[in-house]
């Protein structure tokens, strides 16, 4: 579009020009188009907004509309843990945070406090006031030989290739600027990811793009060549995603450039679908040994593991592997079935994986009663977008926060739903070079880390409120939700939470114990299989 209105613009006014010289009465016609070409040229030059940049005249009518109704910003809303949308809360809140613009609101509440499932934290009259600046959590367990000091909220997995390279360099000038990490996704790490400087995670996926051999298999040279680059603070092994668990990663190939071919070495001409499970282990002991083995080559970084929660059973052995070789991730990535991507099957975006409270809850709880959770840190994702979303998972057992798409919004994204079109309008979801030129890296680099800044504030603030000073103070029963028209309870009343040790003692606390006997160290399948009731079945 911003290369077919130069052309257009220009030939236009030549044809105008030339038609002037022969009647006199074609003149008149810039009354008209004059102005409109002037605001073209504005539009095209200005940098502040990708989609005037990218549609010169016709894009004015989006802020428009967004002008004469501030509602139609609402692009999306963060769910509730039973599904049901905010209903005004989330108005603007990322773009007027990005753009460093007032974010209060007039008029009080906006919610229904006596509808069913309304949430809150209570304040104190003790209230304190903290810095944001102080809202870190140190990554890296008994075996770790350089902890990463790591923001309470960091950019979730978004890979180059389902992202532009300007969105790639925006993303990460901004976690650079903002002290806070940027997740490479596995598509690996990119040129983009490197130049500006930020701090990385390196995500391994089950292509092990960046790090494998022709065939497709993991190759511990290319590895350790890339893990021990200066910007890689942390590595993880991506199990399964929140989008489409138990489906591999999928870039049309309308989006595959020479580039990113070579990048992930993969070939030319086709779809690039990944594997659905890794090839590098097929046990939990022997993820456990692939654990270890990443962090040797990586010279002692925190190494974690990414996945959205399926079969209980599945975590709780690799729990039990974990105890019984001693070796343990440095944290765990928890998605939500929630999760978004550019491209995933609908059933699977929809019906597929443990929705982002309740895995949660499941990992803290099996964490914690197998006497685990001292070492390893807990990182949530799924739909976060506000300070408070971040203090209700960081209530239910989480020590940090990833975002995916409030970052994407902080680039300018107006969810249009192109991107696995290789068409997004606002140059973030796609390779079009004319649509990626719209994207301007050091305009929306400020807004990613002003975006970073005034969510993690939040954070502080509501922290402050409530009477504490850090994120590890917070506990379950400070989350309160409506359950009836008068009924509340917190958390700790709605959720059992364990004590530390409690699965390792008997008798296993009757919710959990199908799934932890059935859990084997030796075997994601379920131990002594036909030897469990019908009744539990698969599914646990």
């Amino acid at each position: 579009m911003r290369r077919a209105f130069v052309w257009g613009s220009l030939s236009l006014t030549a044809l105008l020009l030339i038609g002037g010289y022969f009647f006199h009465w074609v003149w008149w016609s810039f009354i008209i188009i004059g102005p409109l070409l002037v605001i073209g040229y504005i539009d095209f030059f200005q940098k502040k907004q990708t989609i005037r940049r990218n549609f010169p005249i016709i894009g004015n009518f989006r802020y428009l509309f967004e002008f004469i109704r501030p509602e139609i910003n609402q692009y999306f809303v963060e769910s509730n843990s039973d599904g049901r949308p905010f209903s005004r809360e989330q108005r603007s809140v990322v773009y007027q945070r990005a753009k460093n613009q007032l974010d209060t609101l007039p008029f009080g509440t906006q919610q229904d406090v006596y509808a069913i499932g309304y949430e809150w934290v209570n304040h104190s009259l003790l209230a304190k006031q903290n810095h944001h600046s102080d809202m870190r959590v140190t990554i890296g367990g008994p075996h770790c030989e350089k902890p990463y000091s790591a923001s309470i909220l960091n950019i979730s997995a978004m890979s180059y290739g389902s992202l532009s390279k300007n969105a790639i360099l925006a993303l990460n000038g901004g976690a650079k600027d903002g002290n806070f990490a940027h997740n490479t996704g596995e598509g690996s790490i990119s040129p983009y990811h490197l130049e500006p400087g930020g701090d990385l995670i390196w995500q391994i996926g089950t292509a092990y793009f960046g790090c494998r051999t022709p065939d497709g298999k993991f190759d511990p040279v290319r590895f350790k060549e890339k893990a021990q680059i200066e910007n890689v603070k942390m590595i993880e092994i991506k199990l399964s995603q929140g989008a489409k668990p138990g489906h591999g990663g999928i870039l049309p190939t309308e989006k595959l450039t020479p580039e990113i071919a070579e990048i992930r070495g993969v070939p030319l001409g086709q779809d690039v679908i990944s594997p659905p499970s890794h090839s590098a282990f097929s046990t939990p002991i022997e993820l456990m040994e692939f654990v270890e083995q990443l962090r040797k080559l990586s010279g002692g970084k925190p190494v974690g593991l990414k996945f959205c929660l399926g079969k209980r059973r599945e975590f709780i052995s690799i729990c039990k592997a974990m105890l019984e070789t001693g070796i343990m991730p440095d944290y765990v990535a928890v998605d939500g079935g929630e999760g978004g991507t550019g491209a995933a099957p609908l059933e699977f975006s929809n019906h597929i994986g443990a929705p982002g409270i309740e895995a949660l809850i499941f990992v803290y709880n099996v964490l914690v009663g197998m006497d685990l959770k001292r070492y390893i840190k807990i990182i949530s994702s799924g739909k976060v977008t506000t300070g408070f979303g971040m203090i209700k998972r960081l209530c239910l057992g989480a020590d940090a926060i990833y975002m995916a798409r409030g970052m994407m919004m902080a680039l300018g994204c107006i969810q249009a739903l192109r991107c696995n079109s290789n068409h997004c309008p606002a140059g973030v979801a796609t390779q079009d070079e004319q649509l990626v030129a719209g994207l301007v890296v050091s305009e929306k680099r400020k807004r990613v880390k002003q975006y970073h800044e005034e969510t993690v504030k939040s954070v502080a603030d509501i922290l402050g409120a409530m009477g504490l000073e850090r994120p590890s103070e917070l506990r379950p029963w400070h989350l309160m939700r409506r359950v009836g028209i008068a009924e509340v309870k917190h958390y700790g009343q709605l959720f059992r939470f364990l004590e530390p040790g409690e699965l390792l003692q008997s008798p296993v606390p009757r919710e959990f114990e199908w799934a932890y006997e059935a859990a084997s160290s030796t075997s994601f399948l379920p131990r002594a299989k036909g030897d469990w009731p019908i009744m539990f079945g698969e599914g646990r």
